[in-house]
């Protein structure tokens, strides 16, 4: 086993919090908002037409009938998967982020710290689980091609061409 593979990357703490929480802002949202299914206008209109064949064929009714399907699928496997994510979680770091980022109404930070967590934890302990949920959570769903960790890492580019180099040393990949 390589170790340059099996090493876990590491993230900017900044970065991957606006992510994560980008993401369970999705989640809230698709779980809070309903789905407005689209329908076929059976109304014509005139459309100008010029001369010469388009060479398109278009059926609204049958794109109308896949998006109707599509999208409510992909939102139901979107909050799936982050529910999946949260579930393998620790048991405070579940908790933080469940009464934080997926309820439906807003709460806030020192209210978890405060008076959801029993005992309750200090500011900093709180960062520090939040911190480690969003780690996992990030690697959790850049695994399930929800998120890239391009933008979270924080190597720089002499860096990644140094491990590179390092790799072809030693005659592995990256």
């Amino acid at each position: 086993m390589n170790l340059l593979t099996s090493t876990l990357p590491e993230l900017d703490r900044r970065q991957t919090q606006i992510a994560i929480e980008g993401l369970l802002e999705k989640y809230r949202i698709f779980k809070t908002v309903t789905f407005e299914a689209k329908e076929a206008g059976i109304t014509y209109s005139y459309t100008e037409r010029f001369h010469g064949p388009t060479n398109t064929v278009t059926d609204q009714t049958a794109a109308l009938a896949a998006h109707n399907v599509d999208v409510p699928a992909a939102r139901r496997a979107f909050c799936t998967a982050i529910d999946s994510v949260v579930e393998r979680l620790e048991t405070r770091e579940q908790q933080l982020v469940h009464e934080r980022y997926m309820k439906r109404d807003e709460t806030y930070d020192y209210t978890i710290y405060n008076h959801v967590f029993d005992p309750p934890v200090s500011k900093d302990t709180y960062v520090k689980i939040r911190s480690k949920a969003f780690y996992k959570m990030a690697l959790a769903l850049m695994d399930l091609g929800l998120l890239s960790l391009n933008s979270l890492t924080k190597a720089t580019p002499k860096t990644q061409t140094e491990l590179k180099e390092h790799a072809e040393r030693i005659g592995s990949t990256v």
